[in-house]
């Protein structure tokens, strides 16, 4: 791969210039009007004195603006440090601030006294309405400075990940490994590419929402940019729009085959549809195959592009429950506790080499070189590939709870209780939950005046809403451990395995 993905998006702002690019429920751009657009911002960037490296943040739901300064910020030679606009204040200043350093905050009106609370504990950022970028849309530009010069090693994106330790920490994609992870996919997967149109309500914060829409812009196709999921409205733009991708977590599949318009829906565009990051149902497969659309499933994380593998169309049917084999770039094995390869249909961790892996952590030489080993990604997961080089996920091995598609790190919370006065020890694991798939269980034992609801006020304060526990229990006795002296999580997982049915929510 030789050309970065700038090169790719002015290649189809000529050759598909009248074709829609961006869909939102309120509006849409050619890709054309995508490159002019991108370009006036990025020359107002540059103006505004962002230098080459410095970090741009986006603090908003996904919209058209997201999408197109995203852009801007790639042509300007920024990197993109987009933040999950459900962070509180403090998760927000430590990324921005402790993390990423960023030169300037974008922020959508639901964000402003967030983006100027978080200005106000970093040093030297500069906070903007993302509508103001609206005033560059016919793509008049008064700058004068030249662009600079992009490479392949040039970063593009760091995109925060829940991982297993106390804060995310940042992964970061460059231009070769984005245009190899998205080569991958065409040389793979021409047919399901072609023309693509995307239903996409990944959020735009994560891999699942960058990168799958870097991935189908560079394939000149439409994306259909939905704020957040809606069963019944996911249903009709399929059908309305003739959607041919959709991705995402389990929950979101099964929340579109329990709504009242899915047996009378015809879903007869759809050619790929990917689904992962957490276990798939064999009735959820049957359930989707029954309406002519076969669900592939996929692995992968953040530090593999999202994705991974892809069960191949022959293997979704003969070997439903599997993740697929590596590709044209990319090889898939299994290691044991000593590093060694293990042999077919042996359990232990996955590491993937090949296109679309990070480049790195940001700012965190320790974490990578405890992550990518000799050209090998760790990644943490508990799985096993079969003699014709299947995949199976058999578990996380890091603390990952997955709730509505969106991860949670179990450590992070377990750092926030742990905070409280009168907490003794405190383990966070995934209960289940029919609305998000999984939700966050709290189990503590401390002092006996300790309280649920100080628990969940203090939660409150320093987490996103979507991160604080929907269980807590508090223990009378001393949690269980491990030989090694850790908490024994296996143990807590079998004795609240029905939590979701024994106990009640605590909000």
């Amino acid at each position: 791969m030789s050309s970065t993905l700038i090169d790719i998006f002015k290649w189809w702002a000529v050759d598909r210039k009248d074709t829609a690019a961006i869909v939102t429920a309120k509006d849409q751009i050619t890709y054309s009007e995508l490159n002019c657009w991108a370009e006036a911002i990025a020359d107002w960037l540059i103006a505004e004195g962002l230098q080459r490296g410095e970090r741009v943040t986006i603090l908003a739901t996904n919209s058209m603006e997201w999408i197109v300064l995203s852009q801007a910020v790639m042509l300007s030679g920024g990197i993109l440090a987009p933040v999950n606009p459900r962070f509180t204040v403090s998760e927000v200043a430590y990324m921005v601030g402790e993390r990423y350093q960023s030169k300037f905050i974008f922020h959508d009106t639901a964000r402003a006294e967030l983006a100027n609370a978080t200005q106000a504990k970093v040093e030297g950022c500069t906070v903007f309405d993302i509508s103001v970028i609206d005033q560059f849309r016919n793509g008049a530009s008064a700058n004068s400075t030249p662009r600079p010069e992009i490479g392949l090693d040039d970063e593009v994106v760091i995109i925060p990940t829940s991982g297993s330790t106390g804060h995310p920490k940042g992964v970061v994609y460059s231009h070769r490994t984005l245009s190899s992870y998205v080569s991958e996919t065409a040389i793979a997967e021409p047919y399901s590419i072609d023309k693509a149109k995307v239903l996409l309500f990944g959020p735009l914060c994560t891999s699942a929402g960058y990168v799958v829409t870097t991935q189908y812009l560079a394939y000149g196709g439409t994306i259909f940019v939905e704020e957040a999921f809606e069963p019944l409205r996911a249903i009709q733009m399929i059908q309305e729009h003739g959607i041919t991708v959709m991705m995402g977590a389990p929950i979101f599949f099964e929340r579109m085959a329990a709504s009242e318009s899915f047996a009378a829906a015809d879903l007869a565009s759809l050619r790929y549809c990917l689904v992962g990051g957490a276990r798939v149902s064999n009735q959820l497969l049957d359930t989707w195959l029954e309406k002519g659309v076969t669900l592939r499933q996929l692995y992968g994380q953040t530090e593999a592009g999202g994705q991974a593998t892809v069960n191949s169309r022959s293997a979704a049917l003969s070997d439903p429950e599997k993740c697929g084999r590596g590709s044209a770039f990319t090889r898939i094995a299994i290691v044991d506790d000593k590093g060694e390869f293990c042999g077919p249909n042996t359990p232990g961790e996955i590491v993937i080499k090949g296109a679309g892996i990070m480049t790195r952590y940001w700012n965190d030489p320790e974490a990578t070189a405890k992550t990518l080993v000799n050209g090998w990604l760790h990644t943490g997961d508990l799985g096993m590939v079969d003699e014709n080089g299947l995949l199976t996920m058999l578990d996380r091995l890091k603390d990952i709870i997955i709730s509505g598609g969106i991860n949670i790190s179990a450590a992070e919370l377990e750092r926030v209780i742990s905070e409280i006065d009168g907490v003794n020890e405190v383990a966070v694991i995934a209960a289940k939950d029919d609305g998000f798939g999984e939700t966050p269980l709290a189990i503590i034992y401390g002092r006996d005046d300790l309280t649920i609801e100080t628990v969940i006020q203090h939660c409150n304060t320093h987490l996103s809403a979507f991160k604080v526990p929907r269980y807590v229990v508090l223990e009378g006795e001393a949690l269980p451990r491990l030989a090694t002296g850790k908490i024994a999580k296996p143990a807590l997982r079998v004795k609240y395995a029905n939590a979701h049915v024994e106990l009640s929510k605590v909000r």
